[in-house]
Parts: C-alpha cells; sequence; structure tokens
C-alpha cells in the first residue's frame, strides 16, 4: 500500500450511526369523525365535529340537553339515516374507512359498532337465549347448536348475567327486571363482535343498584372493545369514562358544538374552557 493510500485511509472518518430506520404509520383509531353535522331536513343539529375514539377506551358524551348528543352518536352507525330528511356531513371512519362511502354496506356498520339504548328493548316475548341470538341471525350468520350454545353463555357471562339466568334461558325476556334486561340488550350487542360499542343514556331508565352493575360492566367490557356513552349524569361520566367530549349549543337553534375533549380528569378538574367549567360545575345546563 502506498503513503498516499496509508494517509487517505487514516484521514477518513470512521463511519457513523446508521439512521434510525423510518416510523411505521401509527394506526388509525377504531373510530372517528372529522368535519361531522348532521341534519333533520335543513335544521343543522350538530356542526363541525372532530373526536377520536381510541382502542379499548370508554368516551363519555357531555351537554345539555338538546346540543345534539344523541343525534351525534346515531350517526356514528349510520342510524341517523333511518329518519326521514335526516342526512350528514363531514365523515366517519371505522378503522380508516368512510362508513358513508359508496362501498360501505351498513349491516356491515352496525355489526362492528353496535348499540344499547336508552331504555332496555329486548324482545319481550322471545326466550332470553334467542334475544341473545337475535344478533347472529338478523346478520346470518350460522351456526351449529353447540356453537349457539357457547355463544349465549359467552355473552351473557361478559354482560354480568349468566348466573343470574341459566337456569331460565327458555324464559321469556319480558319477565326480567329493568336492569336484567339491560344487560340482556348489551349480551345482545356483543353476541356479533363488534368493534365499538354505543351507549345512549344506558342507565337512565335504571334504579341506582342496576346503574351500578352497569357501570362495572363498562369497566370490564373496555377491555374488549371501544365505548362511546352518552350521559347526563356528571358523576356517572366521572367514574366510567377515560376521556370526555362537552357538547353545547349558544342559543336556541344553533347546532351543536363540540367545546372540548381530553382525558376525563382534567375535562371535571381543570378545563381549559370557561364553557365547559360552566357546565360541569353545575353552573349551567
Amino acid at each position: 500500500m502506498s503513503t498516499e493510500q496509508s494517509t487517505a485511509r487514516a484521514t477518513e472518518a470512521p463511519p457513523g450511526p446508521s439512521a434510525p430506520p423510518p416510523s411505521a404509520p401509527s394506526a388509525p383509531p377504531p373510530l372517528r369523525t372529522r368535519g361531522l353535522g348532521a341534519f333533520f331536513g335543513s335544521h343543522k343539529a350538530i356542526e363541525d365535529i372532530d373526536l377520536d375514539f381510541e382502542d379499548n377506551t370508554v368516551t363519555a358524551l357531555i351537554g345539555p340537553s338538546g346540543c345534539g348528543k344523541s343525534t351525534y352518536i346515531r350517526t356514528l352507525n349510520r342510524m341517523h339515516e333511518n329518519v326521514p330528511n335526516a342526512r350528514i356531513e363531514g365523515d366517519v371512519e371505522l378503522h380508516g374507512e368512510s362508513i358513508y362511502g359508496r362501498a360501505a354496506d351498513p349491516v356491515a356498520i352496525r355489526r362492528a359498532i353496535g348499540m344499547v339504548f336508552q331504555r332496555p328493548n329486548p324482545f319481550p316475548t322471545k326466550s332470553i337465549a334467542d334475544n341473545v341470538l337475535a344478533g347472529p341471525k338478523f346478520n346470518r350468520i350460522r351456526l351449529s347448536r353447540r356453537e349457539r350454545q357457547d355463544l349465549v353463555e359467552r355473552v351473557l357471562r361478559a354482560a354480568g348475567l349468566w348466573n343470574e339466568v341459566k337456569n331460565r334461558l327458555r324464559a321469556p325476556a319480558g319477565g326480567l327486571s329493568g336492569g336484567q334486561q339491560q344487560r340482556l340488550c348489551i349480551a345482545r350487542a356483543l353476541s356479533i363482535d363488534p368493534d365499538v360499542l354505543l351507549m345512549d343514556e344506558p342507565c337512565s331508565a335504571l334504579d341506582p343498584q342496576s346503574t351500578d352493575r352497569i357501570e362495572e360492566l363498562i369497566d370490564q367490557l373496555k377491555e374488549r372493545v371501544t365505548i362511546v356513552i352518552v350521559t347526563h349524569n356528571m358523576q356517572q361520566a366521572a367514574r366510567v369514562s377515560d376521556r370526555t367530549a362537552f357538547i353545547t349549543i349558544e342559543t336556541d337553534g344553533e347546532p351543536g358544538r363540540l367545546v372540548e375533549t381530553g382525558p376525563t380528569s382534567d375535562i371535571f378538574n381543570a378545563p381549559s374552557k370557561p364553557a365547559t367549567e360552566a357546565y360541569v360545575s353545575g353552573r349551567f345546563g
């Protein structure tokens, strides 16, 4: 090796650390809305709502009556469009895909995004087991007898109802108490393995003991599904949710708008918007 080559080799800079590989793009949240508005005819009920609902979390939607919370939650699985002359603007995305796109199947969307309503609505004359199996039947999911039995037990256990009804699965669901009926409705929603569970004031018609059971159940269920709950009960929102979104209206006739969203502890203890602080402290609404 020549002296020039040796000198050049000696003065070469040592190789630096290799650049880190580019990070993979993060997956979109299970459910989110972008610029979402909803109409009943010419009346605009909500306007320009951007919200993300993360995996395995409970998000509470709070706000005064008439601000559009229930309308908003019904846009999340295309139930809003079942109202005559109802429509939306903006978009709702499930795992990054528009649920309002031309190729979207409303039945498949409602299978992935289950819903529990304000008042328990089981089929009262059908048996407890048949109520659970109504979801797979409606969605044309074929199950063997053994699969049906396993499914009924699995989702009734998930809904915290199995031990109370396991010896009367063929009895009419109308014979259950209100709290039991609501848990049966939750079991029915779980029977088709949704990714998201929407709950529109699920405890408003229940007694305190039944409400406690439902709240315990919500805490357990978030391990398997993302939950969105509408509630007027500030204490309940604080107890059950990981995140809270405050929606309000400024004057009658105006659409509901998202004011603030964040971790529930922040919304209730250190909100950034005066309107949020006034609402959660009970000074209006």
